[in-house]
């Protein structure tokens, strides 16, 4: 197996050089690129998924669709359609970022900390998903409504979910693909 390398970046999310994926995320992770993705169904519907236990970087917790990491030259939309491949089995149309420069921190979890410039993306669901056990390990289809008060309520959700709720609760892009009028 090819080592996976990241995107290293500057504040302006400038990239700056590379480094190995598994190996950079620790209690001093450096700052790099990557990207969260929101999937939508037709019905309007959030794919949330929970990350699978054997994950370095957060293992366990409920998080949005898709989360990942460009490579080296690679663009965020071709990051976006292999990592729902590889993680979900599935495929995603009418892709657009929502947050185009959301960069965050999180407190340590296990002793990493997550260091990102990270766009986020909304996208439409154009099959259904067939999960990677290694990435993921379980999803569900859920209303804007109930993901936002499933964020709020439960404990067992990613820091950079529920930090980018903040952001994205009244964005007019997510009402338009969540059906919310």
């Amino acid at each position: 197996m090819a080592t996976e390398l990241i995107v290293l970046v500057n504040e302006l999310g400038e990239p700056v050089g590379t480094a190995e994926k598994l190996a950079s995320h620790h209690a001093d992770t450096p700052l790099h690129l990557a990207f969260s993705c929101y999937v939508f169904n037709d019905k309007g519907e959030l794919l949330v998924t929970r990350r699978a236990d054997s994950k370095k970087v957060w293992p366990g917790v409920w998080t949005n669709s898709l989360c990942g990491h460009p490579a080296p030259g690679e663009s965020m939309e071709q990051a976006i359609q292999r990592r729902l491949k590889q993680e979900l089995g599935m495929t995603a149309s009418d892709t657009k970022v929502v947050l185009p420069t959301y960069r965050y921190q999180t407190p340590p979890f296990n002793g990493i900390i997550e260091n990102e410039f990270c766009p986020v993306y909304v996208a439409r669901a154009q099959s259904q998903p067939k999960l990677n056990p290694a990435e993921v390990a379980s999803c569900k289809w859920l209303s804007w409504d109930k993901f936002v008060t499933a964020t709020h309520a439960e404990k067992n959700w990613s820091w950079w979910c529920k930090d980018q709720l903040k952001k994205l609760k009244d964005n007019d892009t997510i009402k338009h693909y969540a059906n919310i009028t």
